[in-house]
C-alpha cells in the first residue's frame, strides 16, 4: 500500500487538489458510465440529457469516493474509523474500510433502511443504532471517537470527503460535453470548484436549510426531516 502523503495544503478545496486526490483513489473506484437520453422521454423539451450512473459505484453511490479519500489520506489509528450515516455514507465507509483492511463502526438512526443496515454489516462493519435522527447518530459517533480513538469520517464536513466526491465531476467533464450541470443540494455536492458551468440545485420540498443558512456565516440546524440519507 502506498504511504499516506500530505496533499491538502491549508485544507483548500481546489481543482488541483481534487485531481491529485483522484489519482490516489482511482485504482479503488469503478469508472461508472454516462448515458445520454432525450429530454422528451421525461416530458421535457427535446434535447440531450446525460446521466452519470454512479449507482453502479462500489457501495452503490458516489460516496465511496469521499470514504476512500479519507482512508488513503489520513493516518488510521488502531481503533479504526467511525462514521454516522442514514445509509449511503455508512455503506461507503464500510466498503472502504474492508477494501483497505481496517475496522469500521457505523452509527445509524433507527429510521435507517433495513437493507442498507444489512449491507453495512455484510461489509464487515460494526453497526450501532443510536437515536431516531441523524443528529443522534452523529453525536453518538463523536462520543465513540473520543472514547476509542477511532478516526471520525464525516459525511460532508471534512476536506478529504469533499476532495474525493469532487472526482465525480472530473469524470463527468471528461466524458460528456455539458452546458448545464444539475446537482442535488446536500452533503455530497460533487461540483469541482473553479468550473465556469451553469448549475441548478434540487432540494427536498418543504425543507430548504441551504437558502435559510446562506449569508449567515454559521451552521443552521433545521427540525424538518426528509427522506435523504447521508
Amino acid at each position: 500500500m502506498k504511504p499516506k502523503v500530505a496533499i491538502i495544503h491549508s485544507m483548500e478545496i481546489t481543482r488541483e487538489a481534487i485531481a491529485t486526490v483522484y489519482d490516489r483513489i482511482r485504482p479503488h473506484l469503478r469508472r461508472t458510465p454516462m448515458v445520454q437520453v432525450d429530454g422528451a422521454d421525461f416530458g421535457l423539451q427535446s434535447g440531450p440529457i446525460s446521466f452519470k450512473l454512479e449507482l453502479l459505484q462500489h457501495a452503490g453511490s458516489f460516496k465511496a469516493r469521499g470514504a476512500l479519500a479519507n482512508l488513503l489520506l489520513r493516518p488510521i489509528p488502531k481503533a479504526g474509523v467511525v462514521a454516522a450515516s442514514g445509509g449511503n455514507h455508512g455503506l461507503a465507509v464500510a466498503f472502504a474500510a474492508r477494501k483497505l483492511q481496517t475496522s469500521a463502526t457505523i452509527f445509524v438512526p433507527s429510521v435507517a433502511a433495513a437493507t442498507k443496515c444489512e449491507r453495512i454489516r455484510e461489509f464487515g462493519a460494526n453497526l450501532v443504532v443510536a437515536g431516531d435522527r441523524y443528529a443522534d447518530a452523529l453525536a453518538a459517533s463523536r462520543e465513540f471517537a473520543a472514547e476509542s480513538g477511532a478516526l471520525e469520517i464525516h459525511a460532508f464536513d471534512q476536506p478529504e470527503t469533499l476532495l474525493g466526491q469532487g472526482s465525480l465531476a472530473l469524470e463527468v467533464e471528461a466524458d460528456a460535453p455539458l452546458d448545464t450541470l444539475l446537482v442535488a443540494v446536500g452533503g455530497g455536492d460533487g461540483r469541482p470548484p473553479e468550473r465556469q458551468l451553469p448549475s441548478s440545485a434540487a432540494r427536498a420540498r418543504g425543507c430548504c436549510p441551504v437558502r435559510r443558512q446562506h449569508g449567515r456565516g454559521e451552521l443552521l440546524t433545521t427540525a424538518t426531516s426528509t427522506l435523504a440519507n447521508e
